[in-house]
This record gives C-alpha cells, sequence and structure tokens, in this order.
C-alpha cells in the first residue's frame, strides 16, 4: 500500500499559513507570560509581612551559647541567622541594647549520624550532621517569650566518601543554614 504524497504546489501554499500559525502561537504565549509576573490588582501581591507580626520591628542576635564540642556551630549558626532574619522578614537585626526583642538560644547537642555504607569497603558514604538547640524569641518590653522551643533538631547530609569526599564543614555549612531557616519560619504566626 502506498501513501500519497502532497504536491510541492500544494506545500507551498500551506507554508505562509504554517509561519502565520507559528507566529500567533508564540505572540499569544509570550503575551501570556507578560501578563502572568504582572499584576495590577494590589489585593492579590504576596508580602512576607504578612507572616510576621508588625509590633516588632528589631531584633538581636546574640551567639547562641554552647553545650556541645563543636566550637564552630555558634558562629556559623549566628551568621546564617543574620542573613535569614535581614532576608525573609520585616526585622532588622540590632544590638541588645536597641532592639523590640532578642533571640537567645542554646546549643545542647551536635551529632554525626551514619547514613549509609559502603558494600566493598565499609566506609561511611552518607552522614548526618544533626544539631539541637533550645531557644527563646523575648519581647524586650515585657520581657516575655513570645516564642520557645527545646530540643528544636535541624539536620543536613553530606557525602563523607570518596568520590565526593565532602569535609564535615560542608555538613557544618548546611546544618546551620537549615537551622537558621527553621527557626525564623518558627517565629511566624506565634504572635
Amino acid at each position: 500500500m502506498t501513501t500519497a504524497r502532497p504536491s510541492t504546489a500544494f506545500l507551498a501554499t500551506l507554508a505562509p499559513h504554517v509561519r502565520m500559525l507559528r507566529c500567533a502561537v508564540l505572540a499569544t504565549l509570550l503575551l501570556g507570560l507578560t501578563h502572568a509576573g504582572c499584576s495590577t490588582d494590589s489585593d492579590s501581591s504576596y508580602t512576607s509581612g504578612g507572616l510576621y507580626s508588625m509590633k516588632y520591628r528589631t531584633v538581636a542576635l546574640p551567639i547562641f551559647k554552647n553545650s556541645s564540642q563543636d566550637r564552630a556551630v555558634p558562629l556559623q549558626l549566628a551568621n546564617a541567622l543574620v542573613k535569614e532574619v535581614e532576608s525573609s522578614t520585616p526585622y532588622k537585626v540590632t544590638s541588645e541594647g536597641r532592639a523590640d526583642t532578642v533571640l537567645r538560644g542554646t546549643i545542647t547537642r551536635v551529632d554525626l549520624q551514619n547514613l549509609s555504607q559502603s558494600l566493598a569497603t565499609g566506609l561511611t558514604e552518607e552522614m548526618a550532621f544533626k544539631v539541637t538547640v533550645d531557644f527563646e524569641w523575648i519581647d524586650m518590653r515585657t520581657g516575655k517569650p513570645i516564642v520557645a522551643r527545646t530540643g528544636f533538631q535541624s539536620s543536613a547530609v553530606f557525602v563523607a566518601s570518596l568520590p565526593n569526599n565532602q569535609p564535615i564543614d560542608l555538613g557544618r555549612f548546611a546544618v546551620t543554614g537549615q537551622m537558621a531557616r527553621d527557626i525564623v519560619a518558627s517565629l511566624q504566626g506565634e504572635w
């Protein structure tokens, strides 16, 4: 069985229509993308300010006390908290004497947990770096906690074995960043 092929004259008459159809589809897509990101309705815009209490404007972030053996975690967590508060909340980080609120805490535990082992060598492949903290977010005017958590935990996974052979510092950096995000997220809507 043979199939009939369209003639070249017929294809030539279709070519301008196909080009116009392609242009129309492309214009529609571009117009849709342009309008998808723009909204003139002020009620539909999202702001992070609604997630956090607007009665506070500033927060002090002293370095957490450390009950663990890991001496690098407190400073890395402090840096991560400053970055997270400044980028994700309407609050400004300032000194304790000038702040409306203060976030104080203690690092109670730092653990490394073996997640997987190479069958060939018996060496650890993936490890979890876990940090546990107790913290309070305190209203400096009243002295009362706005948010208080004990046993608050975050973890991050890193690959300790070859060929990746990621250093423990990478796990520490990842877990302090995750802990900062988790702590700042817990400050939402508690008021």
